[in-house]
């Protein structure tokens, strides 16, 4: 933990899931890397929850009785003041269909279950900066709009001829994601992904995944 930082100063994480077990593991994890950490064991307590004290990012279980993570996904989004904190979905199930539910609910991104610390701390921390940086894009005055997200995959698209599905190829890949990971998402073979991937590179002039998911995060600025 960084010592100049308070718990409140470097992140609130809102963990939800109905097994007190996985909660004590992140909660503990998280509370070591000096986050404030928030916990509820169904969506209708996170929910009210969120009302009392707002959350930076949400681990959101997607599997629940009653209001599961789905629901309780669309329902932070559908408030105004709250539908900009990122929701990372926790799942056992990797069927594409139900990564595309968590992410078409409104969620950034997703990790599965068995849980890793590890990992989850990583991208609660990316998620974490990526927020901040587009709040603090949106609250300084400037002559150029920051666009969108649709309006920077349509530049990527234009300016370098890219399919649809190659920007949604490298979109994914600007986010960290895998071949593997891509294709559950979008419903392809990590083959077929891959070809996307060569493709991108050559329009791109680029020869790494690092150098391309830079190109892609450039264009959104």
């Amino acid at each position: 933990m960084n010592a100049a930082l308070a718990p409140a100063d470097q992140g609130i994480v809102l963990i939800v899931d109905d097994t007190p077990d996985n909660l004590a593991l992140l909660s503990d994890a998280l509370d070591r890397a000096g986050y404030m950490v928030l916990v509820a064991l169904d969506g209708a307590s996170a929910l009210e929850r969120m009302q009392r004290r707002r959350p930076d990012v949400v681990l959101l279980d997607a599997m629940m009785p009653g209001l599961d993570g789905f629901e309780t996904c669309r329902r932070i989004k559908a408030q105004a003041e709250l539908a900009d904190i990122p929701v990372l979905f926790m799942t056992a199930l990797c069927d594409s269909e139900h990564v595309v539910e968590g992410f078409a609910a409104g969620g950034i991104d997703y990790v599965t279950k068995p849980i890793r610390p590890d990992e989850v701390l990583a991208r609660v921390a990316a998620h974490l900066r990526t927020a901040r940086s587009l709040q603090s894009a949106r609250s300084v005055p400037t002559l150029k709009p920051v666009p969108t997200p649709a309006q920077a995959q349509e530049a990527l698209a234009q300016r370098f001829q890219l399919t649809d599905r190659e920007v949604e190829v490298l979109q994914w890949v600007s986010c960290g994601k895998t071949n593997r990971d891509i294709g559950d998402i979008l419903g392809l073979s990590p083959r077929t992904v891959n070809k996307h991937l060569e493709h991108v590179y050559v329009k791109l002039g680029v020869e790494t995944r690092t150098a391309a998911a830079a190109v892609a995060i450039a264009a959104g600025r």
